[in-house]
């Protein structure tokens, strides 16, 4: 969800994950669903577009956020409340669907019924726990700051170079090397401005 945001922090990165995933999830039946509040070129690429021929667009603001989506006028006429254009992948022209409203309630209900009918199984043998991945990252990490760097972000949970540097009294260069190993291994989101990164992992009580 929220396209925009993934591709104003690493546009090329994204866009060549999703064109692979849909190349590639075409043979195994995967079914990709993109949405984004925000349907302008560098968020809805030419290469993303090719490669995602089924789209829908509710109501939006122009013809030109129109065209983006759907390669046509008409989406900017819309009601909204679920009104929508569907372009199938075998059509050049969209088809008006209008879409129904299902409440957070529901859904709740719908779930609390599919899992009544039977309880989850685990095979325990397929779990990991958080010693391993700490050790598992700790073999990949060349820094051996690197377990008690993503305990003190853990705790504090939040994370930037500098707070870093000023609990283990470290150089800039070692501080941004284990932000950016944090961030690869996924304990923490990307750079935002001035302001700490989030930290992903919670807190243990």
């Amino acid at each position: 969800d929220e396209l925009a945001d993934l591709m104003m922090t690493v546009s090329n990165d994204v866009e060549a994950a999703i064109i692979r995933l849909a190349q590639m999830g075409r043979a195994a039946g995967i079914h990709m669903i993109l949405a984004t509040q925000r349907p302008s070129v560098d968020v809805i690429t030419g290469l993303i577009k090719a490669n995602v021929p089924s789209r829908i667009a509710f109501a939006v603001s122009s013809g030109i956020d129109s065209r983006t989506i759907i390669d046509t006028n008409g989406a900017e006429k819309l009601l909204g409340r679920g009104d929508m254009l569907f372009l199938p992948i075998d059509s050049n022209t969209p088809i008006r669907v209008q879409g129904a409203f299902i409440s957070d309630k529901d859904v709740s209900r719908v779930v609390k019924f599919i899992t009544d009918q039977q309880s989850a199984d685990y095979d325990e043998s397929m779990m990991v726990s958080d010693e391993e991945i700490k050790e598992e990252d700790q073999e990949d990490s060349e820094d051996d700051l690197f377990s008690d760097a993503l305990d003190f972000v853990v705790d504090q949970q939040k994370a930037s170079t500098s707070l870093l540097q000023r609990h283990f009294r470290i150089g800039y260069n070692r501080a941004a090397r284990l932000i950016d190993d944090l961030e690869k291994r996924g304990y923490i989101g990307p750079q935002d401005g001035s302001r700490p990164r989030q930290v992903y992992k919670e807190k243990q009580e």
